[in-house]
């Protein structure tokens, strides 16, 4: 593993983190970082981030693991943050298929095998990230157990809407047009173009300036809206996740009251299925339940390390 850059001084997160380029089985290059905790450590926690994120926004997450004894690995997916693009225009978020995204998976966990990561290992994931982690759990992921973030179990759609998206998205594709944004979508990240008032990420004005610093102070970090093709292939990776069975080990999922941007009723539907598994209801909560107002996100952090710890 190549050493990779690492904006730590954006990040804020623990001292000493590192990154480091990886390679998926189809050769494209991702970046991962690691921050460890102090000692011997409680184990490793996997972070799957979500759609448009990139390593240095989870620096204040890999913070609070740190104090409470867990190293944090994570990843920008494929055609976001420093890892490949994958079209030429680098800002629309792309993806030719949905199981491309265990294909960074697996570069993920043998990078966590090679650098020999305390364990046990456990899964944090938000958003487009839970999505990807559930399909990873049901794959065989090697985690005592599985922190959820708004996962992205559905898409928040209205119900007369999701025919259309479908049919729109699909057809698009077919017509060469996949690269195109998805309608409503365009090439201004949201965190650049929304004010803070009534934003859908976050009720914490400073988490939300210091999203905003990250893409002013590099610019290449950033991701816009999400392809026709994107959409095509995320609703059809959340139609098939539904009519699975969900992992056998322990969970829980954070849902802020607000939230706008995932489906809820497929996150509550999915809980209530998943023996063993919770659900926390955050009031007033946005979508970015780790980057909420201090105590909003700590109902996520120490529901996670009540949880990691049970399962050592």
């Amino acid at each position: 593993m190549q050493t990779a850059p690492l904006f730590a001084e954006l990040a804020q997160g623990p001292a000493g983190g590192q990154a480091f380029w990886l390679a998926a089985a189809d050769g494209v290059r991702l970046r991962a970082a690691l921050w460890r905790a102090g000692g011997a450590g409680r184990g490793t926690v996997l972070l799957f981030p979500g759609r448009t994120e990139y390593i240095e926004k989870y620096g204040p997450a890999a913070a609070e693991m740190a104090t409470r004894g867990y190293a944090t690995l994570t990843t920008d997916w494929r055609g976001q943050g420093l890892a490949d693009r994958l079209l030429d225009d680098p800002l629309p978020g792309h993806v030719l298929d949905f199981a491309d995204y265990q294909k960074d998976v697996a570069a993920l966990v043998a990078a966590a095998e090679a650098l020999d990561l305390p364990r046990p290992w456990h899964l944090m994931a938000h958003s487009m990230g839970g999505a990807i982690g559930l399909r990873a759990l049901m794959n065989g992921l090697p985690v005592a157990s599985a922190a959820f973030s708004a996962p992205m179990w559905g898409i928040a759609i209205p119900a007369w809407k999701r025919p259309f998206a479908r049919a729109v998205s699909t057809l698009a594709t077919a017509l060469g047009r996949g690269a195109a944004y998805a309608p409503e979508n365009g090439p201004v990240p949201y965190v650049q173009a929304a004010p803070f008032a009534d934003n859908m990420l976050t009720g914490d004005a400073g988490m939300f300036a210091f999203q905003q610093q990250h893409l002013s102070a590099q610019p290449g970090l950033a991701l816009a809206g999400p392809t026709m093709r994107w959409l095509k292939c995320a609703l059809a990776e959340c139609r098939a996740l539904a009519s699975l069975p969900s992992p056998a080990l322990p969970a829980f999922a954070t849902l802020g009251s607000h939230e706008r941007i995932v489906d809820p009723a497929a996150i509550r539907s999915r809980i209530a299925r998943w023996p063993g598994a919770n659900l926390l209801e955050i009031a007033g909560g946005e979508h970015e339940v780790m980057m909420e107002t201090p105590s909003r996100r700590a109902v996520f952090y120490d529901a996670a390390t009540t949880l990691f710890d049970a399962n050592r």
